[in-house]
């Protein structure tokens, strides 16, 4: 399975924002990007940033932010994209509703990981169950109505007793509810353009693979 190995921080520079690749850290002063904002290479100093993007760039760009926002690799993001074409309706929404649809996503959106990253690992490593099952698929679709909870095996895990004595997570988006207390989810609707609260343009995503 194919998974970039270079430093993340680099990513937000390049992009010129934060992604939040790093959970809790970058919302503290350690976060790199508060230090070097200009993009990374011999050359970031220079302003980047600063001349004007072509038409081509600016979609490449919200492409690129978009899949690492998310941890998806080129090929999948594609798959996603062609996937939303053949649903009636606008194209980019689709997409994003359907990238917030995935398991990892979901449980760092309820606060059970620190980053999307983060969340894709314990996945991985079979610490959920999805409704009593467990389930080690990050790119799973969740449909309204499905429960994640995370195993009673692993809430003895050092990882799983630090975050409970941390308390809730900063906020929780509409379209899902959270017992926090027993480490369980549930997805009470499905997402929609609202619920993204990322800096994104899905039309300029559209436009880049319709080129």
């Amino acid at each position: 399975m194919a998974r970039n190995t270079e430093s993340v921080c680099k990513l937000c520079r390049r992009e010129g924002m934060k992604l939040f690749l790093k959970g809790e850290r970058c919302f503290s002063p350690k976060c790199s990007f508060e230090k070097r904002s200009y993009a990374p290479g011999v050359h970031g100093k220079r302003g980047t940033f600063r001349h004007k993007e072509s038409d081509f760039g600016l979609q490449l760009r919200e492409k690129q932010k978009a899949r690492r926002i998310y941890g998806v690799q080129e090929r999948q993001f594609r798959r996603y994209f062609r996937s939303a074409l053949r649903v009636q309706g606008m194209t980019g929404v689709t997409l994003l509703v359907t990238l917030e649809r995935r398991l990892d996503n979901v449980i760092f959106r309820l606060g059970l990981a620190e980053s999307r990253s983060q969340a894709r690992q314990l996945v991985r490593h079979g610490h959920f169950l999805l409704n009593g099952r467990k389930h080690d698929v990050p790119s799973y679709l969740v449909e309204v109505g499905d429960v994640i909870e995370v195993r009673p095996t692993s809430r003895g895990n050092g990882y799983f007793r630090l975050l409970a004595e941390r308390g809730e997570p900063r906020s929780l988006p509409e379209w899902l509810d959270a017992d926090f207390a027993r480490m369980t989810g549930r997805v009470v609707a499905r997402p929609d353009r609202q619920s993204v609260d990322l800096p994104l343009s899905e039309q300029l995503i559209v436009e880049y693979y319709s080129r």
